[in-house]
């Protein structure tokens, strides 16, 4: 069953270094050091332990968060049900690509410490996020970079939809290098993700103002801040306002993030006046015309 307080939490306190996890198909993992952290749970390297013989293991990223929270039992739900690796080598065979931005889950499991119960998720270790690349970039890339980006994660967002679920929460900061190879670019936080199709059955688009403006204030979807659960559109809309800010270096309604009905407002005009909107649109002096 799913934690009650699903996306409400607090950071766990610290695992110590070298714990020993087990998950639930019996694999041994060693925790190394903390390396990160997330809205409610602690990211660490983590190495596989192999008693039958001597490997040489590379470093996989562990994510722990207390067990009453519920983003990590969302994630883990999302990679059980829609992202086993035989069928994402299955889909690239038949979209003939050779990398899917999704990343590769490894196990999971429960563990204990001092009296609290935690959950854990094994994946593979991940490099820099874009986030940080933006930012040493002056806030913006080449226009040559965001159709990159913005092509990668379609493919990325076809499989997840296709798979009956949407991510809901696309933002650079979401967004990893591979480790191994930083060309690739992984769709990470799978936290807020939403099964909109359960065994084929779509669920019905509903508004709910209690759940208004739900997911990162500036990228949600104007459905969302209606109060309506994420959707495909929706993460084609905030993929969308994630490339305008790449490409532009700002969005239209940054100056009032602490007013999400003055965010919803500037965003449903910028959808009605399509594409004059973002033809205009210009944030530093410069036209962000050369890619609408």
């Amino acid at each position: 069953m799913p934690p009650k307080n699903r996306g409400r939490g607090k950071l766990p306190v610290p695992l110590p270094r070298d714990m020993i996890l087990k998950d639930t198909e019996g694999k041994v993992w060693r925790l190394g050091s903390q390396i990160g952290q997330g809205g409610f749970g602690l990211i660490y390297l983590g190495k596989i332990l192999v008693t039958i013989r001597r490997v040489t293991c590379k470093w996989h990223g562990i994510w722990e968060e207390y067990l009453e929270n519920g983003p990590l039992f969302s994630e883990l739900k999302f990679y059980q049900r829609a992202a086993k690796q035989e069928h994402i080598r299955k889909w690239m065979n038949l979209k003939k690509i050779k990398c899917l931005g999704i990343p590769v889950f490894w196990g999971s499991g429960l563990a204990e410490y001092k009296g609290k119960s935690y959950r854990f998720m094994v994946m593979e270790r991940l490099g820099e996020d874009l986030q940080r690349i933006f930012a040493d970039c002056g806030s913006r890339f080449k226009k040559e970079t965001v159709l990159q980006l913005g092509a990668r994660m379609l493919d990325t967002l076809e499989y997840i939809h296709e798979n009956e679920y949407v991510h809901g929460d696309i933002k650079a900061a979401n967004l990893l290098l591979g480790y191994t190879n930083p060309h690739e670019v992984y769709l990470a936080d799978y936290g807020l993700s939403y099964r909109y199709c359960p065994n084929g059955n779509h669920k019905q688009y509903q508004e709910n103002p209690r759940k208004g403006h739900n997911g990162t204030i500036e990228f949600t979807s104007v459905d969302a801040h209606k109060g309506v659960a994420p959707s495909r559109r929706g993460d084609l809309e905030i993929l969308g306002y994630c490339m305008l800010q790449w490409l532009c270096g700002k969005l239209p309604w940054e100056q009032n993030l602490n007013d999400p009905v003055a965010v919803q407002t500037a965003k449903t005009k910028l959808m009605d006046e399509l594409p004059d909107s973002v033809t205009k649109w210009d944030s530093s002096g410069s036209s962000c015309s050369k890619c609408a």
